[in-house]
């Protein structure tokens, strides 16, 4: 096998590992999502709703599910918060849920909803520049549920006491009141509870025009005796979320404490810790849950010590929370003390988490978007992308202008390579020679080879240095659109409406024509996810393949025959933006590769590949 098909063939091989990989971790788990997420949207009876939900936090051995004990003690293995009033036994919908408590509006330019003031929950969150689909007509993303909906999902701050203590503090069913019933980016609230045994809270609550929200909570003793209170913060979460399903995308807990490096848990994987609790001790940091676009964390004051949490309870319907407990606050007689924390609900907007995590100094806050392995590639080139899109309004012209200075940056490389190439076919006759002259002895051929490539200046692995250098490239461009909330729903040109999907057209259905899913044919119907643009990206792979020589191997010449095909199936449940990427890269590999090897007086194969297809080649 000549060197440049060698080159060739590892190249593919490599391409194939990651696409067997894609379609492995991405493809399937996604169809399966899909379609149980469209089976629950058209069948709402048979999705199955919680039953009674067990106690948010763990309570006191003996203490039973739904059943209000004591607040066990704060530091003993773990952060400890006040246990949760018992679960109503019959789901509500989101409008019943959010009628059971008196509320606080919140209206911003991002951000709609409420807080129950029955507990003082974040409990009720849309957000207002996300839609569920491309149409702008569909329903806003809501973030938080209220409890006693169908999933829960919440956030609260407040004090805990030590055990052994009848310190009443307030409860989920306490009823707090409010200086006003708006909170708005430009005006705070402020609420009150008196527990009637001396001890006055107040929490004053403000938010940015984006998603932070910043608490401070505050306890006023006005009893004859001391207290002791701990501050948590806690982010609780009923049921098992639907995930995406891709191994290549973290959801569920995530954070960072302290020292430590960014926690991730998925809500199965949290299972298999002793007692289903992982915890961490440090100073700063931040712990919430991360869907693939959305994310909510409790962020304790970056200054003092806390202890975080992970942790699953319940049986049949799992309760995962996220937690943190501060250092005591004893408060004397006639004295008060006050606790800062902030919530963060939202979108995970790179700009924005950066602008938190250097404005407000929120340690690692930008590890709450899933950059991958290749962090240090994959952030720099989302910038570009962002860069480049402030300027052409397209985020798919933008990948496509990123692939030219990509492929500038490798071309001093690229460029030896082809000429090792050129080089290469330049002594084929030599290197033919050498195995006629020692037929039987491998080893003195070796020897000879490796010196006519010294006295030639050949490098014989250069042709496959692109690309190994490019599938880091490729990995991190494929996270930047895979991942990032602003290629959510972002246009391209035509039929793509979302660069972050695939491509909606599909030839098994003639383009539309034909009313059908054959994403649903078991075991293969991920491979018939066949659009436009893949098959594009078959005829680009298909051309630069034929700019060289055909094997003389009848098995490699029918797998580089094939190897288009297979590509382009196994492409077609790409998001669209990775498959015009590819098209593009493949493209540009074919004009670089043309006018290098014309440059370097090697001859270009593409023609003579292309009419041997419709006839007999002549005899050379």
């Amino acid at each position: 096998m000549r060197e440049d098909q060698r080159n060739l063939l590892l190249a593919m091989a490599l391409s194939l590992v990651v696409i067997l990989g894609w379609n492995y971790f991405y493809a399937k788990p996604h169809m399966d999502t899909a379609r149980q997420t469209n089976a629950q949207l058209q069948n709402p009876s048979t999705a199955q709703p919680p039953a009674a939900q067990p106690p948010a936090t763990p309570q006191q051995p003996g203490a039973q599910p739904g059943v209000v004990g004591a607040p066990p003690v704060p530091g003993a293995g773990g952060p400890n918060v006040p246990p949760q009033a018992a679960a109503a036994p019959v789901i509500l919908n989101r409008g019943q849920s959010l009628a059971a408590s008196p509320r606080v509006r919140i209206d911003t330019p991002s951000l709609s909803g409420s807080i129950a003031l029955k507990g003082a929950r974040f409990d009720d969150i849309g957000l207002r520049k996300y839609r569920e689909t491309t149409d702008p007509a569909s329903p806003m993303i809501e973030l938080l549920s209220p409890s006693g909906s169908e999933h829960p999902y919440y956030a609260e701050t407040g004090f805990v006491a030590a055990a052994g203590s009848n310190i009443a503090l307030p409860r989920p069913d306490s009823l707090w009141t409010s200086d006003s019933d708006t909170l708005t980016a430009a005006r705070p609230v402020h609420l009150t509870f008196d527990n009637g045994q001396g001890l006055i809270f107040r929490r004053t609550i403000s938010v940015d025009d984006q998603y932070m929200f910043t608490i401070t909570d505050a306890v006023e003793n006005k009893s004859g005796a001391a207290v002791t209170l701990y501050p948590y913060g806690l982010l609780t979460r009923v049921g098992k979320p639907v995930t995406s399903g891709y191994a290549v995308l973290h959801e569920g807990f995530v954070g960072v404490i302290g020292d430590s490096r960014v926690q991730e848990y998925t809500y199965d994987s949290i299972e298999k810790e002793p007692k289903a609790t992982k915890t961490y001790k440090g100073i700063s940091g931040w712990l919430g849950m991360t869907d693939k676009y959305w994310a909510a964390a409790v962020i304790p004051d970056q200054s003092v010590a806390v202890e975080g949490r992970f942790s699953s309870t319940g049986t049949t319907t799992k309760t995962y929370q996220a937690d943190y407990l501060g250092a005591e606050k004893v408060i004397a007689p006639g004295a008060s003390a006050e606790v800062g924390h902030r919530f963060f609900a939202g979108a995970k907007e790179t700009q924005t988490i950066d602008a938190y995590q250097a404005n407000l100094g929120i340690k690692n806050f930008d590890l709450m978007i899933d950059w991958g392995w290749f962090y240090f590639i994959t952030k720099p080139l989302f910038w570009l992308i962002d860069l480049i899109y402030r300027y052409v309004g397209n985020f798919g012209v933008a990948i496509l202008i990123t692939t030219v200075l990509i492929k500038g940056a490798f071309f001093p490389l690229a460029n030896r390579s082809y000429e090792s190439m050129a080089k290469m076919k330049a002594v084929q006759p030599q290197m033919k020679e050498l195995q006629a002259r020692y037929p039987n002895d491998k080893q003195k051929q070796q020897q000879e080879l490796m010196e006519l490539y010294k006295r030639e200046k050949i490098n014989p692995v250069a042709g496959c240095l692109p690309v190994v250098v490019q599938i880091p490239v490729f990995f991190a461009l494929y996270k930047v659109i895979f991942i990032t909330i602003e290629m959510r729903h972002a246009p391209f040109f035509g039929w793509i409406k979302d660069l972050s999907a695939p491509d909606p057209t599909n030839l098994f259905t003639l383009f539309g024509l034909v009313a059908w899913d054959p994403t649903q044919v078991p075991v293969i119907g991920h491979f018939l996810w066949l659009g436009i643009w893949p098959l594009i990206m078959g005829v680009s792979m298909f051309l630069q393949m034929k700019m060289n020589p055909a094997p003389t191997d009848p098995v490699q010449q029918q797998m580089f025959a094939w190897m288009p095909v297979i590509f382009t199936f196994m492409l077609g449940s790409f998001p669209a933006g990775l498959v015009i990427y590819w098209t593009w890269n493949n493209t540009l590999s074919v004009i670089q590769q043309y006018l290098i090897m014309r440059r370097s007086g090697v001859k270009v194969e593409l023609w003579d590949n292309l009419a041997g297809l419709f006839g007999k080649k002549k005899p050379t």
